[in-house]
């Protein structure tokens, strides 16, 4: 269906232009700010229609919806910024399932005043993950607050996949015997933004991780439909996704610290915060619960795969109806690894 495109008197301006209360107001300032700048990124069939919603047909199998919000400060850091992450973020959370990411939507809060040139930069960002995942964004929504209700922009993305047949994939399907997988290396996503925050530097620059796991997971699948658990480490890091598991199943975890893969300039940059990266967050990194018989099959895909390249068995699964997560420490002692009792880092996600 081909649109017509709307004259404005000018073009908005991208480079020193600000948003203000029209951009939200649904008149033509509006629509040109949809036009020129989301349309344009976003470029796709479902989204020229201008509908406001988007329409496509249901594929068989389980469908699977989420749904995350994006308030991370600062918006830019190393390896990312607000708008990849929300696409990445998003894309994961439906992958998780074992399900394959067919479409997401985005709702934007924009601050009045905010940089017209900052949120090109995101738009930008957001349609290139997007587009490197194949999974479109096929609808949405504006709104902008008045200058101070806000903090620049908050990212809103809902994301719909399917599930194929044969896999069944829950936080409450750990089994004692289970072996505990890790994609890689723990606290890259949380220690990036920190440094940026923070104007902190290291010797070795440290870089989020934040990427698209749905071909990781495909390929796990393809190899071990029988999965039980996957979950992605994000806001309370390793420690929090343990945790939760184990109560969701009712079960006990041991992991071995030293098998739990920390880059180095991430371990130096924790010391030095006073921070422990088992608490830190991550946005593109996944621990998986499979049968102890599929543990060997199940690494070996995962470590062939560029985002688990570091992969590792952690640990087991073990009874315990107190639901304790316990650490194999380094040492050689033992101890629990509990909730965090607060918010470590805020504001990364």
């Amino acid at each position: 269906m081909n649109q017509i495109k709307r004259r404005y008197p000018r073009p908005l301006d991208l480079r020193q232009g600000r948003i203000d209360l029209g951009h939200g107001s649904g008149g033509r300032a509006m629509a040109q700010l949809i036009e020129e700048l989301f349309e344009a990124q976003f470029d796709n069939p479902m989204l020229s229609q201008r509908n406001d919603q988007a329409c496509f047909p249901v594929q068989a199998g389980r469908m699977v919806m989420t749904t995350d919000g994006f308030v991370i400060s600062p918006l830019f850091f190393p390896g990312g910024d607000i708008g990849s992450l929300a696409v990445h973020g998003t894309i994961n959370d439906v992958a998780m399932a074992g399900a394959r990411p067919l479409y997401l939507a985005c709702g934007m809060i924009l601050e009045e005043g905010f940089p017209l040139a900052d949120l090109r930069r995101i738009v930008a960002s957001m349609a290139g993950a997007a587009k490197d995942a194949g999974v479109p964004i096929v609808t949405g929504d504006t709104k902008v607050v008045e200058r101070g209700k806000g903090d620049g922009i908050f990212i809103t993305t809902t994301g719909v996949g399917v599930v194929p047949d044969g896999v069944n994939i829950g936080a409450d399907r750990a089994r004692p015997g289970d072996a505990v997988l890790l994609s890689g290396s723990i606290g890259d996503h949380g220690t990036a933004v920190l440094s940026k925050r923070e104007s902190l530097s290291f010797e070795t620059e440290i870089v989020s991780d934040s990427a698209a796991l749905h071909g990781l997971v495909a390929e796990m699948v393809a190899i071990v439909p029988g999965i039980h658990v996957m979950r992605d480490p994000t806001r309370g890091g390793l420690a929090a996704l343990l945790n939760e598991i184990a109560v969701e199943s009712g079960v006990g975890i041991i992991v071995r610290e030293s098998a739990i893969p920390v880059v180095p300039a991430v371990q130096g940059a924790c010391e030095l915060l006073g921070l422990d990266p088992l608490y830190v967050a991550n946005e593109g990194k996944l621990c998986a619960f499979c049968a102890p018989e599929d543990a060997e099959r199940l690494l070996a895909v995962m470590s062939g795969h560029p985002l688990g390249r570091n992969a590792a068995i952690i640990g087991e699964v073990i009874e315990d109806d107190r639901s304790f997560v316990q650490m194999r420490t380094t040492l050689g002692g033992s101890r629990i690894v509990d909730w965090l009792a607060g918010e470590q880092l805020p504001r990364i996600c």
